[in-house]
């Protein structure tokens, strides 16, 4: 039978208070119990004024055979703990490279000393990150986990729920009356940017409208049920379709047991089969180099299908400059990082509500789209 919680953070006292310091890590293994449960019951039992929390290690409030500990002054000022904050993000990511140095501008600029954190691309990679900043002494999370799959993101709710530091997704979006639903959040508005995109093709007279878009991340789910939803309920669009915009766009193999070395998207061929005249691509590189494909194929953007890319990383240098929906990434991290270091502050409502916040994406024209010529009958 578990161990009650308030019979296991009673123990943790008792140990403390007989020895002095002791490692988060050392009460774990006594307690045979995660790091991660026992930082969260230190840090609940710091906030009831019933011991101190340092980097990695839980003491008295009064220091053994010693006078009583005088509490240091917050004075509101999140750097006044020392601890590091831990940023966790997947590896070779620009998307979310830039949402990182956002937040590292804030974080940097309020004295916050920062552990950066690679997320390898195998499954549930996040986790040991995680778990291996807190026994470092983490104070505060900033985590984008990859979730290439809803399956890997509902393993993720449990443990990321039970982090026991102030937490903050950054780009993602948990799904709702999930665990991880009261989390804060700050991200993308990913319906409005797919709505930005739709909105300026039919602006252009294009009534059929193909999306390739990719399908292993929390964003490309995104866009490509928003796609669905905003063209199907459009009245000026007679036909649309969702693809893959490539073999390698889904979590493992291709479809049909392919690899990521197998012929890409035939886009021409689909244009003409739909009688479409436009298409969104999602991501930036997968949208180059359909473009690339298109071009191959005698198919010329603008000219002949007008394209709106979706990321905007890369997109404004394509030999053609696509027009692109632009998530504001940095923004991202800023506020994500901000919101953060309210939660460390100690200051007046710090242990306020959950707050999810949305950031608009905007539409950058650069001329891969442009309007039907209208023809003679």
């Amino acid at each position: 039978m578990r161990e009650p919680v308030e019979v296991r953070r009673q123990r943790i006292l008792a140990v403390v208070e007989s020895r002095g310091a002791v490692k988060v890590s050392a009460l774990a293994d006594e307690l045979a119990v995660s790091v991660v449960t026992v930082r969260r019951d230190v840090e609940e039992l710091a906030r009831a004024g019933r011991l101190r929390r340092g980097h990695g290690v839980a003491r008295p409030v009064r220091d053994p055979a010693g006078p009583p500990a005088v509490p240091a002054p917050r004075g509101g000022d999140p750097a006044a703990d020392g601890g590091a904050v831990a940023l966790v993000v997947p590896e070779r990511h620009s998307y979310l490279y830039e949402t990182l140095h956002g937040a590292r501008t804030v974080l940097e600029e309020s004295g916050i000393r920062i552990a950066l954190y690679l997320a390898p691309q195998s499954a549930d990679a996040e986790r040991p990150l995680v778990e291996r900043a807190l026994a470092d002494g983490a104070r505060g999370l900033l985590i984008a986990p990859r979730w290439r799959s809803l399956l890997s993101e509902e393993l993720d709710y449990g443990w990321l729920a039970d982090a026991g530091v102030p937490t903050v997704l950054m780009e993602r979006r948990p799904r709702p009356g999930s665990t991880l639903h009261a989390l804060d959040s700050v991200c993308s508005d990913h319906w409005y940017g797919t709505h930005l995109a739709v909105e300026h093709l039919v602006s252009l007279g294009h009534r059929r409208i193909v999306l390739a878009a990719r399908d292993d991340s929390p964003t490309a789910r995104t866009v490509r049920a928003a796609f669905a939803e905003i063209a199907a309920a459009h009245p000026d669009v007679e036909d649309w379709t969702v693809v893959l915009s490539s073999p390698d766009s889904v979590p493992g193999p291709g479809p049909s047991g392919s690899s990521g070395d197998a012929p890409g998207l035939d886009l021409a061929a689909l244009l003409r089969e739909r009688g479409a005249t436009a298409a969104v691509l999602h991501g930036d590189v997968d949208a180059l180099m359909l473009v690339q494909r298109l071009a191959g194929s005698g198919v010329q953007v603008p000219r002949d299908c007008s394209v709106v890319a979706y990321d905007d990383v890369v997109a404004a240098l394509g030999s053609t400059p696509l027009t692109a929906v632009s998530p504001p990434r940095a923004e991202i991290g800023r506020a994500a990082a901000q919101l953060l270091l309210h939660r460390l502050s100690g200051a007046a409502g710090a242990l306020g509500p959950v707050r999810r916040t949305q950031v608009l994406p905007e539409l950058k024209v650069r001329g891969s789209a442009q309007a039907i010529t209208p023809t003679m009958d």
